[in-house]
């Protein structure tokens, strides 16, 4: 037996090494060469990253509101007639200057990766951040400093170009809700669906600025009616499945966020506000605090720092611009000090992710737990085995 065992040739054991593909710039779909570094942006940044530059806008369309000599009532007019205008302005600027840089890289990424942006459009959340940049410029528009005031033909111009992706969004998405069987809303529903219902509103209260009633009230319309129907979708559970992954729970903020713009929009509308602007004010204060007392529901979502936590800021300014139109209505001290806690809370999140997205800029170019990220790839490299 031992002779036998001496005999056998010994065991080789071969690893065969393969080089990663990350080692060869990637091509666009013409077969142009891209620098790694470009390469790795392009695929990290999808239309999500743009509720940096949205939280911004409405931000800086706040301390507009604020600073207004009729934004807020006559007790609290002098703390905020303090606010110097160049701060406004600054604040402006940096929010222009994000949305023109994420335009900018969004557009690269349409030409240079298009496989990654049409799986991102077949993503049942991608797709309704392709929403976010139209609203993004939208707010900047009703945000911008007097240079660019509602009757001037350039900002006639930009509403409309910025407002007609959204009906064709509106459209095309909707459309598939109740015509197309596998994207039935009772399978596709999400708080993320919720971002479209946003968009429309924003954009009626663009057009009522300008003075288009009947168009605004179209826009108000849609959005509020299809709000309805995704709130009692989701609120009974009528989805067929979990489809919301736990890093994306403050999307859940845009309950309340979709009420409270539409109050301000129709505010822009009818020009006070008026019984249906209370109405969804107190609704969306109420899912407000339904969500602020239950902190454990984003705790797993709190471990590592994400762009989806930018979907914090936005929602809480559009509550705040919401408490700042009621006071100006009511003008009473309730209402007063309910602005103001409102103003204060948006603003100290607004600053606060502002202060962990510098400090946290690798994790959020570099971040590999994203779903939409994952589902982009997973796309991509299932239509490259099959055109193999």
């Amino acid at each position: 037996m031992m002779e036998e065992i001496e005999c056998k040739p010994p065991t080789q054991l071969i690893v065969e090494a393969s080089i990663s593909s990350t080692d060869h710039p990637e091509k666009n779909n013409s077969g142009e060469a891209l620098s790694p570094s470009c390469s790795n942006i392009l695929t990290k940044i999808h239309a999500g990253y743009f509720r940096i530059s949205l939280s911004l806008g409405c931000q800086a369309l706040l301390w507009k509101i604020l600073t207004q000599p009729n934004g807020v009532s006559r007790d609290v007019l002098h703390v905020f007639s303090k606010l110097p205008s160049t701060a406004c302005l600054l604040l402006w600027c940096l929010a222009a200057l994000t949305q023109i840089s994420l335009t900018l890289v969004y557009a690269l990424r349409c030409y240079f990766q298009f496989d990654l942006v049409k799986a991102e459009f077949s993503h049942h959340i991608g797709v309704n951040y392709l929403y976010a940049p139209w609203i993004s410029w939208l707010a900047l528009l009703q945000s911008a400093p007097i240079l660019l005031q509602n009757s001037s033909l350039l900002h006639m111009i930009l509403c409309w170009t910025f407002i007609v992706p959204l009906a064709m969004l509106d459209i095309k998405i909707y459309g598939q809700w109740f015509t197309t069987e596998k994207r039935f809303l009772s399978v596709m529903a999400n708080p993320t669906s919720l971002i479209s219902v946003i968009g429309n509103l924003v954009a009626a209260r663009a057009a009522a600025q300008m003075g288009w009633k009947e168009s605004a009230v179209c826009m108000w319309s849609l959005g509020m009616v299809h709000y309805l129907v995704l709130f009692v979708t989701l609120y009974q559970r009528l989805s067929g499945q979990n489809s919301l992954p736990t890093i994306l729970r403050p999307t859940f903020f845009l309950f309340f966020a979709a009420p409270s713009m539409g109050s301000l929009a129709w505010n822009s509308i009818t020009g006070t506000f008026d019984t249906t602007s209370k109405m969804l004010f107190f609704f969306s204060l109420f899912l407000f605090v339904s969500l602020a007392c239950r902190p454990f529901l984003f705790k797993k979502s709190m471990r590592k720092f994400n762009v989806a936590w930018w979907a914090y800021s936005f929602p809480l300014t559009f509550l705040a611009m919401a408490a700042v139109e009621y006071s100006r209505e009511v003008k009473c001290h309730v209402a007063t000090l309910l602005m103001l806690l409102l103003s204060v809370v948006s603003v100290l999140v607004f600053l606060g992710l502002m202060m962990l997205t510098a400090a946290n800029i690798d994790r959020l170019l570099g971040g590999t737990d994203d779903p939409i990220l994952a589902f982009c790839k997973n796309k991509k490299s299932n239509a490259g085995a099959t055109t193999k």
